[in-house]
Order: C-alpha cells, then structure tokens, then sequence
C-alpha cells in the first residue's frame, strides 16, 4: 500500500575526512549507526502498519547504502586499530570478554546483515512484499545487536583505547582510516 509520502532525516553525508583522531572518526560512525538504526526501526513500523511511501524507499536505500559501505570499513576499523591495542595492553578479565564479544558482534552482525539485505533493497526499489514480519523481526534483532554493542564500545573500549593508544599510533590509524574511506568513495 503506497500512501503520500512522510518525509525521513535527510540522508547523513561521510564523516568529514579531515579528522586526526581515529576515536573521533569511530564517535561519528556511531552517530551514524544511531541515525541508521533509527531509520530502519521506523521503515519496520511504517511497513507493519502500511504506511509506505517514497519515504519509506529512500529511507530503505539510505539505511542499505550505510550498512552496505560505511558499516564494514568501522568494523575494520575496530578490528585492526581498536580491539588488538585493547587487548595487548589490558588483563581485566571483563574487558577482553567484552572485546571478544564485541568481535563475534561483528560476524553476527554480518550474518543478519546478509539476511536483511536483499528484502530492504527490494523494499528501496518499490517492493513492499519483501520486507514481511520475519524480515522486520530480524531488523529489530540486529538494531537491539548494534545499539548494545555500540554503547559497549563507547562506554568500555574506546575510553581505554583513548589512553593507550600512543600518538604516533593515534595518527597513524586516523590516516589509514581516513586512506581507506576515500579509496571506497573512489
């Protein structure tokens, strides 16, 4: 069912490309995660109660390219600059099981990702049907995944990561990061 359209947030440019510091960049991606989560709740309520309209589209292709392009590059992010300088420089028991599960977030992550991807696009490209209950259970599963992740990284890791990385590391990392965002935008 197509009603007139409802408009969304306006979609989020990339973060800017001249930051310094790598948790700066990681803080705005999670600003970013925060939108796109918001996004894809709201397209599930709209879907369930059959309010669906161009909003609803732009809103699935904006939610799609996020978690498509942006999505993967923070993960790596973390994975090669954040969690390996956490756990070589922590013994608390709770924050490398909380590193680790952060690690195996980003495959579970992942894998829902995969699931939810090709109903959403065709919900972007003006199908309706595909974007059923089961799909709409699976996108809350992984906005309640992300949002506990996330806030576990901004409010465990990346304060310790704070502390221990060195600045020449700290630069080092910004610039490989900000390196591969805009080879991806390329």
């Amino acid at each position: 069912m197509t009603t007139s359209a409802v408009p969304f947030p306006p979609p989020a440019g990339p973060p800017p490309s001249g930051f310094d510091e790598p948790l700066d960049i990681l803080h705005a991606c999670h600003d970013r995660v925060r939108r796109s989560l918001a996004l894809l709740r709201e397209i599930g309520e709209r879907v369930a109660t059959g309010r669906v309209d161009v909003g609803v589209h732009g809103a699935a292709a904006d939610v799609l390219h996020y978690f498509d392009r942006a999505a993967p590059l923070h993960h790596e992010d973390e994975e090669q600059h954040i969690f390996p300088c956490v756990l070589a420089h922590t013994s608390d028991a709770a924050v490398r099981a909380a590193v680790m599960r952060l690690q195996e977030d980003h495959l579970t992550m992942e894998a829902l990702w995969v699931r939810l991807r090709v109903p959403l696009a065709a919900l972007a490209n003006g199908r309706d049907e595909a974007y059923d209950a089961s799909q709409r259970a699976a996108a809350a599963r992984f906005c309640a995944l992300y949002g506990r992740h996330a806030k576990c990284e901004d409010e465990v890791v990346f304060p310790l990561a704070a502390e221990l990385l060195a600045d020449d590391v700290r630069h080092a990392a910004a610039q490989e990061m900000v390196r591969r965002r805009k080879a991806r935008r390329a």
